[in-house]
């Protein structure tokens, strides 16, 4: 991670640069050991290219949905008035109207 902070701008997404760049920046005498960090590296900066594009889509989704008119968009939901939800409730609780009587016998 170090060597990444350090010399971030040398490195890219491919292997074989990246370990020629390793090898150049730090002396590593293991083989195995250097391409595991170039591997670590090529695989670090992959993801982190990934994980910018997701964004920026997201970004743009949400631009290209706060862009369009209510009409064009089906998915967005319009929050109700208190007047719309009191007449939907009103008309869809059809209770019957209970009649008491009331004796006169006390």
């Amino acid at each position: 991670m170090e060597v990444l902070e350090n010399h971030k701008d040398k490195f890219g997404t491919d292997f074989q640069d990246n370990k020629k760049n390793l090898e150049q920046i730090s002396i590593i005498r293991s083989k195995g050991l250097k391409n595991e960090i170039a591997g670590y590296i090529t695989k670090f900066l992959k993801h982190e290219m990934l994980d910018k594009k997701k964004k920026e889509e997201r970004i743009a989704n949400q631009a290209k949905i706060a862009d369009e008119s209510p009409e064009e968009n089906l998915d967005t939901v319009k929050p109700k008035t208190e007047t719309e939800t009191s007449t939907e409730t009103s008309s869809t609780e059809e209770t019957p109207q209970e009649i008491t009587e009331q004796s006169s016998e006390n």
